[in-house]
């Protein structure tokens, strides 16, 4: 696994046991960080507080592309890997497009349900394709 993808995982693990205790997300960054067991990248970090500073918008867009599905119906992991790969997204600028989706295929893959990567794939495809009518961006 890469560094990036070792990050993105602990970026998810982050956010699913604050989602889980019901814990303010930074406030699980600033311990984890702390604890450093294992450690927080750079990276991580700044996936955590992005998901953060854009979570309402980010679960808006989800509520609104999944189609028969609800955030709460969606498996708690599949919910957040979609946060993460979402941020990466529309306001990340590490990566491409393609490795942010395909990045949250493989975490889905690796950690939820068989019909997980279908899933997040197809809702992560749907962002994208109506991803400049959100940013403005005409590229």
């Amino acid at each position: 696994m890469t560094a990036r993808g070792k990050a993105r995982k602990r970026a998810l693990d982050i956010l699913f046991e604050a989602e889980m205790r019901r814990e303010p997300l930074l406030e699980v960054l600033r311990d984890r960080a702390e604890r450093a067991e294992p450690p927080v990248s750079a990276y991580a970090a700044e996936l955590v507080r992005g998901v953060a500073a854009h979570q309402d918008e980010i679960d808006e867009l989800l509520a609104a592309n999944a189609r028969g599905w609800t955030l709460d119906r969606m498996p708690a992991v599949d919910r957040n890997i979609l946060r993460i790969g979402a941020f990466e997204l529309l306001w990340g600028t590490q990566v491409p497009e393609a490795v942010a989706i395909s990045e949250a295929v493989l975490l889905a893959t690796d950690l939820s349900t068989d019909a997980s990567p279908g899933f997040v794939n197809g809702l992560l495809a749907r962002l994208l394709e109506i991803k400049p009518t959100l940013t403005g961006d005409t590229s």
